[in-house]
């Protein structure tokens, strides 16, 4: 049986990852691939559980390391849940958000270290990182956000302004250093003009 492929979209918040997983998903299933839809932090019963704990209560609720073995682990139990079956059972894994939300949240923005965070995720999901990373870029997407949750947002989502600035160019510094893997996207413009160059930043892959 051949292998499916697993490609993660990623991004800070209001770029619009959401909308595209499900255009993408579709685009990709009237070429007859197979699509797998997921999310994280979840993706698995487990996951999910977690999912909760790490988004609710109060920003003081978990200290940086424990917010990002808690990811970590809710990453684990999503690889070995959904990821790796489907992935080798042919199917396309796309999901919302992966190890680079961790990298640039955790890692670059919340000052553990992008390589102290990314050794964390290795130990628990291996080999298991995306084919292809789709990094969407919004000049917006910030005001966006807020304009989306208000006062609503989740723990992480309403942290300050800096922080979100930390994670845009954490994201930017693991593109740089991934080309073959990250793919920047502009998600400016339709988002059928968005779809397009998804497509496109796969094309190599289909």
């Amino acid at each position: 049986m051949t292998r499916g492929r697993f490609i993660t979209l990623e991004g800070g918040e209001g770029v619009g990852k959401t909308t595209q997983l499900r255009a993408l998903a579709d685009a990709l299933g009237a070429r007859g691939i197979d699509v797998v839809t997921t999310r994280e932090p979840g993706g698995s019963e487990g996951a999910e559980a977690i999912r909760r704990l790490l988004l609710e209560g109060g920003e003081d609720r978990w200290s940086a390391p424990a917010e990002a073995l808690l990811f970590a682990a809710a990453r684990t139990d999503h690889v070995d849940k959904l990821v790796r079956p489907a992935v080798l059972a042919g199917k396309w894994v796309i999901s919302d958000r992966f190890i680079d939300s961790s990298l640039a949240y955790q890692g670059g923005a919340g000052d553990l270290g992008i390589e102290a965070v990314r050794a964390i995720n290795a130990f628990g999901i291996e080999e298991w990182f995306p084919d292809r990373t789709l990094l969407l870029l919004h000049p917006e997407g910030a005001e966006r956000a807020r304009a989306r949750d208000g006062d609503a947002a989740d723990r992480i989502g309403g942290r300050p302004a800096s922080y979100h600035q930390g994670v845009e160019q954490a994201f930017r510094d693991i593109a740089a250093a991934e080309p073959d893997r990250v793919r920047l996207i502009d998600a400016s413009g339709t988002p059928a003009d968005v779809t397009a160059r998804l497509l496109a930043a796969l094309d190599d892959l289909l």
